[in-house]
Order: structure tokens, then sequence, then C-alpha cells
């Protein structure tokens, strides 16, 4: 008996086995094969995810209300930066909305179609932040962005306060004074030019401001915003 029922294994040994392998094969490459279609990027998902933010009425659009929702399901708060960095990824024209050409190609390039990869992706935009060229077109992308008269060539001087905040508020150490000196100023919009010139000036001027060229090519406004701070210092020191 022991015998012959070696012999029964071995048969099946030869044949079941081989059976049994080709099927585990089948099965594992099955397995695979729907992961990797689960972790390839599809257009059609990433559409039909972006549906979920639009109205029958414009299906195109995802506008303020879908952004709104958007916003709570990725988790991140509307006004944080790394909303800003999404838009610049997509290269979107107005803030507040996302049109499906624009969706499509930013997160084409990001290879998220859905929340969960966006998600593990937000990271990853903060992080361009750290980098400074990358920061740079980003602050320059803020501008035509954030201007909602895309006619005008000026920025509304509240528009640029919650964008400089936003910006260079945690990395500028004389950004409260700037704030402070924009409240009492004269000025209503802010300028490209001048816009740009902020950010040389917070990279490159010492808190001090012992640097500062007055005979330098910097706006007119830097300049007011140099005599105003040395005043209020001068000030403050008296007292």
């Amino acid at each position: 008996m022991p015998r012959s029922k070696r012999r029964a294994t071995d048969n099946m040994s030869s044949t079941d086995d081989d059976r049994y392998s080709s099927k585990r094969l089948r099965n594992s490459s099955g397995r695979r094969s729907t992961r990797a279609e689960d972790t390839a990027f599809s257009q059609k998902r990433c559409l039909t995810w972006f549906r979920e933010y639009t109205s029958p009425d414009d299906p195109e659009t995802l506008g303020p209300d879908g952004m709104e929702k958007f916003c709570e399901h990725i988790g991140v708060d509307p006004e944080n930066v790394v909303m800003l960095v999404l838009a610049f990824k997509m290269q979107a024209r107005q803030l507040g909305f996302f049109t499906k050409e624009e969706w499509l190609k930013g997160l084409a390039e990001l290879q998220c179609d859905t929340i969960q990869k966006l998600q593990y992706r937000l990271e990853h935009l903060r992080c361009l932040l750290n980098d400074q060229n990358t920061f740079k077109a980003i602050y320059r992308y803020a501008y035509d962005f954030a201007r909602q008269d895309k006619d005008q060539r000026s920025m509304e001087i509240d528009t640029a306060k919650a964008m400089l905040q936003l910006l260079l508020g945690k990395h500028w150490p004389l950004y409260t004074q700037f704030s402070q000196f924009l409240e009492q100023s004269k000025y209503k919009v802010i300028n490209k030019d001048q816009w740009c010139n902020i950010l040389e000036f917070s990279r490159t001027i010492c808190n001090d401001l012992s640097n500062y060229d007055v005979d330098g090519a910097w706006p007119v406004m830097l300049d007011e915003f140099v005599e105003w701070l040395k005043s209020t210092r001068t000030k403050s020191d008296i007292s």
C-alpha cells in the first residue's frame, strides 16, 4: 500500500503539478496586471473624477463650489499654498477655477487620477517650494493667476497682500514690516515690476538694510519702504 500510494503521488507530480504551476502563474500574472492597471494613470478615470466637482450647466469647468468640495476631499484648506502649487502645475488661468484641459494637463503630469494618489503627491508639491528656481516661477505665475481682471496690468493691493502672505509670510523676516508699510501707504495696486522686485529684495537685502543701495534700480515703492522702516526703527530706539 505505501508503495502504491507513492506511485500515485509521483504520477500526479508530473501532470497535476504542472497544471497547478501554470494556474498559479496565470493567477499571479493576473494580480500583477490588475495592480498595474490600478497604478497607471487613466485619463478616463481622471475625467470621471473631475465630473464630481462640475455642474450640468458647466461640465467643462470646476468652479468655486466644486473647488471647495475638491479641497475637502483631498484634506487641504483652499488657502493653503499647496493649492497654488497645484494650480501652477495645471497652469490654471483663473483663481478658484480649473478647466477640464487644465485639470487633465496637471494631473497627467503628476500621474494622479484619484484622491488617494493626489494626497500621496501633496508633500512632493510642497517640496517644490524649496527649490529657488521653481519657487521663483511659482511666484511669478501667482501674479497673473491672482489678478481678477486680466485686462488690467496691475493687481489689487488686497489680493497682492494675500498672495505675499501666502508666499513670503513664513520666509521673509521683514514681511510683517512690509505688510504694515503697505497698510499705511498710498498704493492701491501693485504692478508686475514691483511684484518681481519684492521677491528679489526679500532674497538679497539684509534685515538691517546694511546692503541696500539707495542709488540702486529698485522701484520707488521699495525705496519708500526702506525710508519708512528706518524711520520706524529710529522712533522705536528713541522711545
